[in-house]
């Protein structure tokens, strides 16, 4: 199976099905963040009856040339009142309280003098003015938030005036996190000597599962013994819907992730090698509804193609109809050199200006893949394809939004 190139992987995991998504129902303001997993329908209209949008008189708008009338009574919000308005007379009304039958219109208290019982016109408003008519904010059978959506708080503050408690939610994905390598130490774990090296795969793709709607489960550092990888992965791969791992997937002597997700754990493979840089050696795998992912071992290998293949990973397993990478226009200030045959996602520092993208290389080193502090501050990065060329000042380029 040769390298493929970058579009090809993503096509893959697009067209991937799932047989059978987890949902569950989740208490109203529990589901915030949760891709929901039925589509809002509104049960009724809203307001279900002309109601007042100010505080005012509901008046017959053909009586303002009057420019006096009688307040006949008080409609406070939330009564049913009896009264009707009459020729010459008015209703003293509350925003949000029900239009009286014979009034068209709400004139604001603003635009009138209260002289005993009556009103004065000081200011004329057009017909129909201030009043908010039968389904203004939604009609009944109108499809309101589509299934698919991740819920915000806009969608739980709709979901609670149409009196749903407990929304049908998708389960978000339980990701298990396994980093392979003898050299790596745990946080805490004290040094022996310098070929040692602090593991910050496990930690930074943690993080990533987190804020890309994901369910991590950490479960460490484990050495290049593949009677341990092979049961580390295999007890993961059964409590977890993704297992992803870092490291142990290239051509060394101890590189055995590749191996034990083939020969021992039954799982097909979707696709190993990618034309990308960083990254490379990436393996997919399924069985089932669940997914290995095997990513490099350099920390920024590993993380942007986490980024790059995990987070689409975690919305395919919630059914979501939108993507957690924004990808934007932005112009070039100052010239990049295209090294690689290769897509190329380079780190680049983003400065956005009257509404506009621009991107520079100032903070940001050039040598291996693992240099994960190109990460750090106003970070995006910049997209090359395979095909493309080096780019000049003023280029328009792609760049994948981080924040």
């Amino acid at each position: 199976m040769g390298f493929l190139h970058f579009d090809k992987s993503m096509e893959i995991i697009k067209s991937i099905e799932i047989k059978n998504y987890k949902k569950s129902k989740r208490y109203l303001t529990h589901s915030l963040g949760y891709i929901l997993a039925e589509d809002i329908i509104a049960d009724h209209n809203s307001p279900e009856a002309r109601t007042s949008a100010m505080d005012g008189y509901a008046v017959k708008h053909e009586d303002l040339k009057l420019k006096r009338l009688k307040i006949s009574s008080i409609n406070p919000a939330g009564s049913e009142l009896k009264d009707s308005v009459q020729r010459g007379f008015c209703i003293k009304t509350f925003t949000g309280s029900l239009m009286p039958d014979g009034s068209d219109t709400l004139i604001p208290i603003e635009n009138v003098t209260v002289d005993g019982d009556e009103i004065v016109i000081d200011e004329v408003v057009p017909f129909g003015f201030s009043v908010r008519e039968v389904g203004e904010n939604y009609s009944k059978g109108e499809k309101l938030i589509e299934k698919g959506r991740k819920i915000d708080f806009a969608d739980i503050g709709v979901m609670a005036s149409l009196n749903i408690v407990s929304p049908l939610v998708y389960e978000k994905p339980i990701v298990s996190i396994i980093s392979t390598g003898s050299e790596l130490l745990e946080l805490g774990e004290v040094q022996k000597n310098i070929s040692q090296i602090r593991s910050s795969n496990n930690y930074i793709l943690e993080a990533i599962i987190k804020k890309y709607g994901g369910e991590p489960l950490q479960l460490g550092c484990i050495g290049d013994n593949r009677d341990n990888i092979s049961k580390t992965i295999g007890d993961a791969l059964q409590q977890s819907d993704i297992v992803v791992t870092t490291g142990g997937v290239s051509v060394g002597d101890f590189d055995f992730v590749k191996d034990v997700i083939v020969d021992e754990l039954g799982c097909e493979v979707l696709f190993k090698g990618v034309r990308i840089k960083p990254g490379q050696h990436i393996m997919l795998a399924k069985r089932g509804d669940k997914f290995i992912l095997s990513l490099p071992g350099f920390a920024y290998s590993s993380t942007v193609t986490g980024l790059l293949y995990l987070t689409p990973l975690i919305e395919k397993l919630q059914n979501s109809n939108s993507s957690s990478l924004k990808m934007v226009k932005a112009t070039l200030r100052e010239p990049f050199k295209k090294r690689h045959k290769k897509a190329e996602f380079t780190a680049c520092r983003v400065i956005l200006e009257d509404g506009n993208y621009f991107i520079d290389f100032q903070g940001k080193k050039s040598g291996t893949s693992a240099i994960l502090t190109n990460m750090l501050s106003d970070t995006a990065l910049m997209v090359t394809s395979e095909e493309d060329s080096s780019k000049e000042v003023g280029d328009i380029v792609n760049i994948i939004l981080l924040d």
